[in-house]
């Protein structure tokens, strides 16, 4: 048994939510992993994992009945824009049904303490200035819209049951754990900069830009991209927030700066003396022009100051993850 207060991390073997987890620790919390590890790695494990699924009532209560839960954080929920348009019924399912189904349990297990996973997306196709947390939610995808709608119930969910509940909006989480041994690894790989560094490694054959005739400087879309240890130290402050009695709210989290997808592949080829090679292809559907946030709510409230979010860092630390990092190592 430990004294340290005990965060259940669903979607912990994932990207973002083993940085959190990592983050969690040094903080002197105790995570706990639940993942089905359709998407996560085994090895990306920080503390104990419960392998079950959201939708798997009686593994998820089991588990909040055997251990004394301060709180959650919830990573757990496909996130591609382009599989959402075209199978958007696996969104409301994973993303939608399978929160319900945790908040049940964390109903039922008394534990009214989330922080959540959100996006930039939910803000849908916005104008080319950087958006407020009071900016109109209007998702053009499925994605955006599956996480749109756990905030509206995370929302009610506060006023009705006393929940207190944190949603972190972020825009383009990139970069790696500066200490190594975690980082971007999916199998169906979308991202920009690791598919990038994919293709320089020759993991990748098919790299393109994906629309040169967006309303911008350059052609190319324009997106805030926030470093992951960043985004997990936010988490951790909510959570330091809820655990204090703080009801929650809803935050963006980003450096308020935009880069096109040209600058970030001039970025990459500065850092690694490489061009990237490259095709130019249309648009993908669902992808708005500018993603920009302005974070000075979560600077305000959460003392939310990026320290790893500058290009050279994230590219940086993104690529010495892609040099130790074979793409398709097995979960």
């Amino acid at each position: 048994m430990t004294d340290r207060p005990i965060v259940l991390v669903t979607g912990g073997a994932g990207y973002i939510g083993s940085h959190a987890c990592r983050a969690l620790a040094a903080s002197g919390y105790e995570p706990i992993v639940y993942d089905n590890l359709s998407t996560g790695h085994r090895s990306f494990v920080a503390g104990r994992l419960v392998t079950g699924d959201l939708l798997d009532a009686a593994t998820l209560a089991r588990t909040f009945a055997e251990q004394k839960i301060s709180a959650v954080m919830h990573f757990a929920a496909a996130s591609l824009v382009g599989e959402s348009v075209v199978d958007p019924q696996k969104y409301y399912i994973n993303n939608v049904q399978g929160t319900l189904a945790l908040l049940n349990a964390m109903r039922e297990a008394d534990c009214r303490r989330i922080v959540f996973s959100s996006t930039g997306a939910v803000y849908g196709n916005a104008d080319s200035k950087a958006l407020p947390e009071d900016f109109p939610c209007a998702p053009i995808n499925p994605y955006g819209a599956s996480k749109w709608m756990i905030e509206r119930m995370l929302a009610d969910y506060r006023r009705a049951y006393g929940f207190g509940a944190f949603c972190l909006r972020y825009f383009n989480a990139a970069g790696a754990d500066p200490d190594g041994g975690i980082g971007e690894l999916r199998d169906n790989e979308t991202h920009l900069i690791p598919r990038a560094m994919m293709a320089l490694q020759g993991h990748l054959e098919d790299f393109a830009v994906f629309g040169d005739d967006y309303d911008t400087p350059d052609g190319t879309a324009i997106r805030d991209y926030i470093h992951v240890t960043d985004l997990a130290a936010a988490h951790i402050a909510a959570l330091k927030l809820l655990l204090e009695g703080h009801a929650g709210d809803s935050f963006n989290l980003g450096t308020g700066s935009g880069f096109s997808v040209r600058e970030i592949l001039s970025a990459i080829k500065e850092a690694t003396g490489r061009e990237v090679p490259q095709v130019v292809k249309p648009r993908r559907p669902g992808d708005p022009t500018y993603l920009v946030a302005d974070p000075s709510k979560s600077r305000k409230l959460l003392n939310f100051v990026p320290r790893h979010s500058d290009l050279p860092t994230v590219i940086r630390t993104a690529w010495a993850w892609h040099q130790t990092a074979h793409p398709l190592t097995s979960r």
